[in-house]
C-alpha cells in the first residue's frame, strides 16, 4: 500500500484524459453554437423566400 500511493500520485494519465475531455466538450459547444446560429439565419432566409413566392 505504501508503494501504491506515490505511484498513483505520479500517474498523470487520468488528468490528461480529463483535459482532452474538457477540450472536446468546449469544441462541441462551439460547433453547436455556430450551427444553431446558421440554422436561425437559414430559417429566416427561407421564410423570406417563401413569402415572396406566395
Amino acid at each position: 500500500m505504501a508503494k501504491l500511493v506515490p505511484r498513483f500520485l505520479k500517474d498523470i494519465s487520468g488528468a490528461t484524459a480529463i483535459e482532452y475531455g474538457l477540450i472536446a466538450a468546449g469544441i462541441s459547444v462551439a460547433i453547436i453554437a455556430v450551427v444553431n446560429g446558421l440554422g436561425t439565419q437559414l430559417n429566416a432566409k427561407f421564410g423570406t423566400i417563401s413569402s415572396q413566392l406566395h
